[in-house]
């Protein structure tokens, strides 16, 4: 549009440049988010040596997870603030060096404490990276980023896919599981140096976003808690299948690697389904129908906690059924209230609160109770979460916004 109010459309050219141009800086956040993935899958089938190496119980090493999740509730936290008023692509370039660095390190590290801290890091940068890419996209795309936010998850599920594989395949050929943290390290320097020839994308402004939107807190307290328990089940179930299918189905090391796989295969065939399934179906039937089928699945391993068999699909139709869940309840959420910056930040903490306490909790009784203290967590965790999507859809109504 020209000064006089007319509308003045661009040249083919430059169209097609404007284009190219965002379709280059996308391919850089897709292969960001399967680094990503790469990262975050690795320390479940990693978790047994990483108690060898630092002579502690399962119980002790669970610790990690609360670490790591604490560090991103940080670098979530922090984030906001970092990209309202810095160019984006640096700070993720800092952030995948950093990660690189402290993944070459953690399988050397002797002591749990250090170890501790190391993770914290890794969690503190993953939060950085996370946030600032789900923000940079839709200053990128805004208001058709749909579709490429789908494709951004997707990606992360292809690189959480990836990384047992890679695990397994270490182990196999060095018998040690440092070379699987080192490949994944050499994998993200290529990823940052090609982050750092894009260009960022400025911040998008919107005088009708304005900040006079009244929050409904108890609806956006409610999707807070929904988060909490669906993504604490998540994370416990990724972050201990490995360790689960050696000790109560006697998978051995590689196979158990492979079922870990399995999980992450499963859950990316979901985010990649859930895309022409969102345009045909409501967010609240995608939402009701992923719970139901996460539960029977888990409570299919609880009730056959031996058949190598159920295990595989358990496994499997858990990642299918969850993967949808975190994409759709962000859509649902948008549907019926103002997410501003300041309630993303609340449901991006409330996850993290979730990774950070089911799996450790998992970890105190494991050895106690025995494995199947596992699926018991997340059938609970799962099973109070359609609870609390029952109270949402009662509170929350029908929509009340359109979603760009």
């Amino acid at each position: 549009m020209d000064s006089s109010g007319t509308n003045v459309s661009l040249p083919p050219a430059q169209a097609a440049l404007g284009a190219q141009r965002k379709n280059v800086v996308s391919a850089g956040y897709y292969t960001a988010f399967i680094g990503l993935g790469l990262v975050n899958a690795s320390l479940g089938p990693t978790l047994a040596g990483l108690a060898a190496n630092t002579q502690t119980h399962l119980s002790a090493i669970s610790i990690l997870f609360t670490a790591r999740a604490l560090g991103y509730m940080g670098g979530s936290l922090l984030a906001g603030t970092l990209y309202d008023r810095r160019p984006g692509h640096p700070i993720i370039v800092t952030s995948l060096i950093v990660i690189a660095l402290l993944m070459v390190l953690v399988p050397v590290i002797p002591l749990l404490w250090l170890l501790v801290a190391i993770l914290l890091l890794v969690g503190l940068a993953e939060g950085t990276m996370d946030v600032g890419i789900n923000t940079l996209i839709v200053w990128l795309h805004r208001p058709n980023v749909g579709p490429a936010m789908n494709a951004l998850h997707f990606f992360f599920g292809l690189g959480a896919f990836i990384a047992p594989l890679v695990v397994a395949q270490m182990v196999l050929l060095t018998q040690n599981i440092a070379w699987a943290y080192w490949a994944i390290a050499l994998i993200l320097l290529p990823i940052a140096l090609w982050m750092a020839r894009l260009p960022s994308p400025s911040a998008v402004t919107n005088q009708v976003e304005t900040a006079t939107e009244q929050v409904d807190y108890v609806l956006a307290g409610l999707v807070v808690l929904f988060l909490f328990l669906y993504v604490g089940g998540e994370v416990s179930f990724s972050g201990w299948i490995h360790t689960y299918a050696v000790t109560q189905t006697g998978f051995s090391a590689t196979n158990a690697a492979l079922l870990n796989s399995g999980f992450w295969g499963a859950f990316t065939l979901g985010r990649l389904l859930s895309i022409p399934i969102a345009a045909r179906v409501r967010p609240r039937t995608m939402l009701l129908g992923d719970l139901i089928a996460s539960l029977l699945f888990v409570g299919a391993i609880l009730i056959w906690p031996h058949s190598p068999l159920v295990l595989w699909i358990g496994t499997c139709g858990t990642g299918l059924a969850l993967a949808s869940l975190f994409p759709v309840t962000r859509t649902w959420a948008g549907r019926r209230m103002h997410i501003s910056g300041r309630v993303t930040s609340w449901f991006f903490i409330g996850s993290s609160l979730g990774a950070m306490f089911f799996p450790w909790f998992i970890g105190q009784l494991f050895e106690a109770i025995g494995a199947q203290i596992t699926m018991i967590t997340i059938i609970v965790s799962l099973a109070l979460d359609l609870v609390v999507f029952v109270i949402l859809m009662l509170y929350a109504g029908r929509p009340k916004l359109k979603v760009a």
